[in-house]
């Protein structure tokens, strides 16, 4: 996630260099073509089309971003669900009886987080879990389809194993059983925004309509503006691709580039948190990196 006050420059560029680029060309070929050929431009209703197009990235742009904000709220609700299970596992449990199994519930749900974040980033999963867990903890998590859900419903066994202990009564995991049930439908959440794209009709038919306007743009402007048509129409199609630039970005809020949800330093937060929760040392917070924070 870009944190500075103002994205870097070098970001637009690179995003959008290589439309912005033929299209600086098309206007400087219809700008020769006009003053060297005799013809007469159309009268294009560009306002018209430039309109029902601004409203119609409009309305995908702000479909995007309730993607992305809801991607942030769910993983704020991962976050706190996190610190009320350390909390409770910590209250609960009685000391020193239940001391090693209070500190594999805290370790698990690290792991989960991280675990969970490299899922839906579509990376590695192993090396992030094995961080916290053993191998002998964790083997049965990594031998599961969903790795982020078998390390939850692990520690839902060590729940139950704690009551048949007589460590914890009925109503104790109950609510346990509840901060469990809460995680659960957070990464539901999450998954299904990683896994449910925006319709096609969302996707082709804005990339379709932008360009289309960007090419008829300068043969609109040329008599109107004449040498200065290619900076004109260029400076003009970069807002228009922009914006079709950030509904493309915000889509996905868990791709693993700098318009990212922050997944990294959120699960830096739940270690924090958790491992100070049961008195251990913790590592520092997350730092933004040239301005972007993982």
């Amino acid at each position: 996630m870009i944190v500075a006050a103002v994205p870097r420059f070098r970001h637009i560029v690179a995003e959008v260099w290589r439309p912005l680029a033929a299209l600086f060309v098309w206007d400087v070929a219809v700008t020769i073509v006009y003053y060297r050929l005799p013809f007469h431009a159309p009268e294009l209703p560009l306002t018209l089309f430039g309109t029902a197009l601004a409203l119609f990235l409009g309305f995908r742009s702000n479909s995007a971003y309730q993607r992305w904000w809801e991607g942030r709220t769910l993983w704020g609700a991962m976050i706190n669900a996190s610190r009320s299970l350390a909390r409770a596992a910590r209250n609960f449990l009685p000391e020193p009886h239940a001391h090693d199994l209070k500190r594999t519930i805290v370790l698990r749900q690290i792991a989960y987080a991280n675990a969970l974040r490299c899922q839906l980033r579509r990376q590695p999963v192993d090396a992030q879990v094995l961080r916290f867990l053993s191998h002998g903890e964790a083997e049965p998590a990594l031998a599961r389809t969903n790795i982020a859900n078998g390390l939850v419903d692990g520690t839902g066994r060590r729940i139950a194993d704690a009551v048949r202990a007589g460590w914890l009564d009925t109503i104790q995991q109950t609510q346990l059983e509840s901060v469990l049930v809460d995680i659960a439908n957070a990464q539901g959440g999450m998954e299904r925004l990683k896994n449910t794209p925006l319709p096609a009709q969302y996707r082709f038919f804005p990339t379709l309509f932008t360009h289309m306007f960007c090419v008829l743009l300068p043969i609109g402007l040329v008599e109107t503006l004449g040498f200065a048509t290619p900076l004109g129409s260029t400076v003009a199609g970069l807002m228009f691709l922009a914006v079709l630039r950030i509904g493309d970005d915000l889509v996905d809020p868990f791709a693993n580039t700098v318009h990212d949800v922050p997944l990294s330093a959120m699960c830096r937060t739940i270690e924090i948190d958790l491992l100070q929760a049961i008195g251990d040392s913790a590592p520092e917070p997350l730092q933004p990196v040239k301005g972007v924070l993982w």
